[in-house]
């Protein structure tokens, strides 16, 4: 199929991994980079987004209309695009094109984060809605749309993969790591942990976000080696002898990408328990899981000694992300699946008038 790929594109968005994926999957893609639209100067570009009204609003339409006109795609896949106008995609559609939604955020979440003026009027414009939650399944139906497929976020084979062989706690370096952002009550967790029972502590991620999240000494002693990205993220899981993961309740999320990843690259996953996971990796086999602060704290305890274990189950985990295809691959091979029965009828359906 041809794909018109609308997304935020660079080396540090899992929407490139869904470019890869696609392509592997033998796709022709004609992407359009929302990176390049928009006001640069910050405060216009926060009320633009907000608003999602704009002079540069206006011109990615005209570009979407321009280039489905040219390339004359099967479809137009909209990873998080919140620009887009109900009459772009009912024009879309009129030509044959079957459009998707790829929404990795739950804009029915009680987050309330701003920018989804027009998307709240695309619900149902789309022919196909693509989430990751079962609440949401049942929010999209109930908002009239079209169609909705739920898969799962995944890992990037080509990034996420295992250390070389004989890699052991000597080559690791991080204790106890999270890499992520300061959802929740993760700062407080994390820094309970490191200052009332002495958890050695690693934290990655955005330095701004941390910075407002940690307390000055907590930033100084806990926070290291800044945003993590590609090759450099994938091997400070590969040296972290534990890998923390939560659940973003805020989202409401059943997983999280980053289990998925930890799992792709061989590392030691110890995440929030949820069923979400629980129905990916058997516990204490595959994974290990956690509900509240105690008990995280216990399975640290419990496992930050027992390198053969912690070996083991990682090893375990990796052969059933693998196995399962919690990879791009597998998740986008669910969606491809889906559109070929939607593509035939929107394109009969076009030519019907």
């Amino acid at each position: 199929m041809k794909i018109l790929y609308v997304a935020q594109i660079s080396e540090n968005d899992t929407t490139l991994y869904r470019q890869w994926a696609l392509e592997r999957a033998g796709q022709h893609l004609f992407p359009i980079n929302l990176y390049d639209y928009g006001f640069k100067q910050p405060l216009l570009h926060k009320i633009e987004f907000r608003l999602a009204v704009g002079p540069e609003v206006m011109r990615l339409n005209r570009e979407v209309l321009k280039q489905a006109q040219i390339h004359q795609p099967d479809v137009l896949w909209a990873d998080k695009a919140l620009w887009l106008w109900p009459s772009t995609l009912r024009k879309l559609r009129k030509m044959g094109i079957t459009t998707v939604s790829y929404m990795i955020d739950n804009f029915f979440g009680p987050r309330k984060d701003p920018g989804w003026r027009l998307y709240r009027k695309n619900l149902r414009e789309y022919d196909l809605h693509v989430t990751q939650r079962d609440a949401n399944v049942i929010s999209y139906r109930a908002a009239g749309a079209r169609d909705v497929l739920k898969i799962q976020t995944a890992y990037e084979q080509t990034l996420h993969f295992p250390p070389p062989a004989g890699w052991s706690d000597k080559n690791r370096d991080r204790e106890v790591s999270f890499i992520g952002t300061p959802y929740d009550q993760r700062a407080e967790t994390l820094t309970r942990l490191a200052r009332e029972f002495g958890v050695p502590v690693v934290i990655s991620g955005t330095q701004r976000h941390w910075a407002k999240a940690l307390d000055a000494d907590a930033m100084r002693t806990l926070y290291r080696e800044g945003e993590l990205y590609g090759a450099a993220y994938r091997e400070a899981i590969w040296r972290s002898k534990i890998n923390l993961s939560f659940i973003t309740h805020s989202n409401q999320d059943e997983f999280v990408h980053k289990s998925f990843e930890i799992a792709g690259c061989g590392g030691f996953l110890l995440a929030e328990r949820s069923q979400g996971h629980l129905e990916r990796f058997v516990e204490d086999e595959e994974a290990v899981f956690f509900d509240g602060f105690e008990e995280l704290l216990a399975k640290i305890r419990r496992w930050l000694p027992d390198e053969a274990g912690r070996a083991r189950i990682a090893a375990a985990g990796r052969r059933r992300a693998e196995a399962g295809e919690y990879h791009n691959d597998g998740q986008v091979k669910k969606i491809l699946e889906r559109l070929e029965s939607i593509v035939p009828k929107v394109r009969a359906e076009a030519a019907a008038g």
